[in-house]
């Protein structure tokens, strides 16, 4: 039986058939792919640069600054599309494909998905080495796109035209699949992009990609139903896998029902508006004291969509009960099983149903009730005076960050690696779904700007608030100019405390001496004084230095209106931190060390890994 066929390039057939996939959004079919993001060399101009041109009217392409910024802004776009909605991201061989690694991990970590086209080597090999090609004088088939394999949920490297019918095929599900969902890395050889192929129409057929629910097994639903029916202290981890599941008002409903105190993981924050009475705010290294205080006594956990990572269990010593259960109701078996857990494998929104379906007229006790109650009351009081207005000359993190809440109480927030996690894992007052937007499962500093220029890319009508150190800008901020090009306006809160002061901070807590962190601390002829202000008007944003919170409150506001990026400059206090909530961390401190610092800040190591809960 022959095939209609139609004869195309590689990078042709890639093009189009990106345009076919579709997805269904509040009843609407729409494109799956938002865009993709390039920056073209000689591995990807002729080939996937031709194939993009012809299609920019359906599927258009987005012109970034840097590789890694690109990525991450893909990425953004994706979290804050509830990873029904994705982009691809093209780049060239060599130092072009490798800028992308360090976003490949991250959408590993995070559970994001991303479609990665680097350019690779000639697979005919016969103009090798091309610019840029890596040899290994062992391994002929080699290319610097092996760094990719341990990063992407999938990977496959194109060496023949037709090779891209499975490939994208199965890249398609893996970026969809709820499980299995990360980064997709196809490596396409920089000659087969050029070469044609009699592919199958019905390859280029339109296919509409719906999100899978998986059910919960039934024996397993038993064993968690039974375990929640038996507890007396139960309460519920929130991670991010109820932001993508579109879960939040079955949690809403879930734990309304039953009474089941709530706290938020970093992914999982504004599952809960942070004003509902069951939301304790963040729990862990970074939670609030009336998480914290419930999680320590808890009998049940029942941790829905999050991986447990050490931030969330305070480095497995914060959960204290003997008699400790966890239910990991995850559809990622490998996080449902994690600690020895009561698996639950299964989408977060269709177990929550079937869990409140299956407890009817169950609720906690009212004296676990009453604790959560006063606990929630006496930490929003510490949240309040940490984030009260100041005439300090500098202020704190934690005084910016109520000063940015004040002035833009409904922004959708951006930030990612350094101190301003932690203190707004605590502090920030979410409301909406996906309205609070951190990348902290990676921990990647230079995230923030272009991550926020993916939020406004995926969510147009948001006010969208980056807010970044001076460490973590100076890393990563030239895609405020593709911000500008796209007229994507972002309002960025840039807080300079003149070097790293999250690191300095942990330093010190470790007795080790402020050493390399803070720019004065630095080996260094002269210090740079740099004029973030200047910086960022030169890239063509709005910008403009404060002197105080009562500035900074007035800018925000006179700025809201302001049809570009535009961003506020404000000098911080490296050293002060919220003392109120947390818990503690497992940074390995030296065994030997020369500075009683260092060793008396060892003894209370020693002592502290004896409430670690190994496995």
């Amino acid at each position: 039986m022959s095939q209609n066929t139609i004869r195309l390039t590689m990078a042709q057939a890639v093009a189009r058939f990106l345009t076919m996939q579709k997805t269904v959004i509040d009843g609407e079919t729409v494109p799956i792919f938002g865009g993709v993001f390039a920056i073209f060399g000689h591995g990807n101009v002729a080939g996937v640069g031709e194939a993009l041109h012809s299609i920019k009217d359906t599927l258009p392409t987005y012109r970034a600054q840097n590789e890694q910024g690109m990525a991450n802004a893909a990425i953004a776009f994706a979290k804050a599309s509830f990873r029904q909605r994705f982009m691809a991201c093209t780049s060239s061989i060599g130092p072009g494909a490798l800028n992308m690694v360090t976003a490949a991990a991250l959408a590993h970590v995070n559970r994001l998905p991303v479609l990665l086209l680097p350019g690779d080597v000639f697979a005919n090999r016969l103009p090798d080495p091309v610019l840029q090609q890596v040899e290994d004088w062992g391994d002929g088939s080699v290319s610097a796109n092996d760094c990719f394999k341990p990063v992407s949920r999938y990977f496959d490297r194109i060496t023949r035209p037709e090779q891209i019918i499975p490939a994208l095929r199965r890249a398609m599900q893996v970026l969809t699949d709820p499980a299995e969902c990360g980064p997709v890395t196809l490596s396409l050889c920089q000659d087969v992009q050029a070469e044609a192929y009699d592919y199958p129409e019905s390859f280029f057929d339109e296919k509409v990609w719906v999100p899978r629910r998986v059910m919960p097994d039934a024996e397993e639903f038993a064993a968690a139903a039974a375990a929640l029916r038996m507890a007396k202290k139960p309460v519920i981890i929130a991670g991010g896998g109820v932001l993508y599941s579109q879960a939040t008002d079955s949690l809403r409903t879930f734990a309304e029902a039953h009474g089941i105190p709530v706290m938020e993981t970093q992914a999982g924050k504004s599952a809960l508006p942070h004003d509902h009475r069951l939301n304790m705010g963040s729990v862990g290294v970074t939670g609030s004291s009336a998480s914290n205080a419930l999680a320590q006594d808890a009998d049940v956990v029942l941790a829905v969509g999050t991986r447990l990572q050490d931030f969330t269990t305070g480095s497995w010593a914060l959960f204290q009960n003997p008699d400790l259960k966890i239910i990991g109701l995850n559809v990622q078996p490998f996080d449902a099983h994690k600690h020895n857990g009561m698996p639950l494998v299964a989408d977060a929104r269709a177990g929550l149903d079937a869990l409140h379906a299956a407890l009817p007229g169950w609720v906690v006790e009212d004296a676990w009730a009453e604790k959560a109650e006063a606990g929630k009351e006496e930490w929003l009081i510490a949240a309040d005076k940490a984030t009260a207005s100041t005439n300090a000359e500098l202020p704190s993190d934690a005084q910016v960050i109520g000063a940015v809440q004040r002035a833009r109480e409904n922004a959708t927030l951006v930030c990612a690696a350094g101190g301003l996690p932690g203190e707004l894992h605590k502090l920030w007052k979410a409301g909406k779904p996906g309205s609070y937007h951190l990348e902290y499962g990676f921990s990647t500093m230079g995230y923030e700007i272009a991550g926020g220029l993916g939020v406004k890319l995926a969510r147009p009508q948001d006010d969208v608030v980056v807010m970044v150190g001076d460490g973590s800008y100076m890393m990563l901020n030239s895609e405020i100019a593709s911000s500008i090009m796209l007229g994507a306006k972002l309002t960025i809160v840039l807080l300079d405390n003149e070097g790293y002061g999250c690191i300095n901070r942990l330093q010190m807590a470790t007795g080790g001496a402020n050493f390399n962190n803070l720019l004065k601390d630095t080996h260094h002829v002269t210090l740079p004084g740099i004029d973030f202000a200047a910086h960022a008007a030169a890239m063509g944003a709005v910008s403009r230095k404060v002197g105080s919170i009562a500035e900074l409150e007035t800018a925000l506001h006179e700025t809201e209106s302001v049809d570009r990026t535009t961003v506020i400059v404000i000098d911080t206090d490296a050293l002060i931190t919220t003392d109120d909530g947390g818990s503690w961390w497992d940074v390995a401190v030296p065994e030997v060390s020369d500075r009683p610092q260092v060793n008396a800040a060892r003894e209370g190591y020693v002592k502290a890994l004896k409430a670690q809960r190994a496995g």
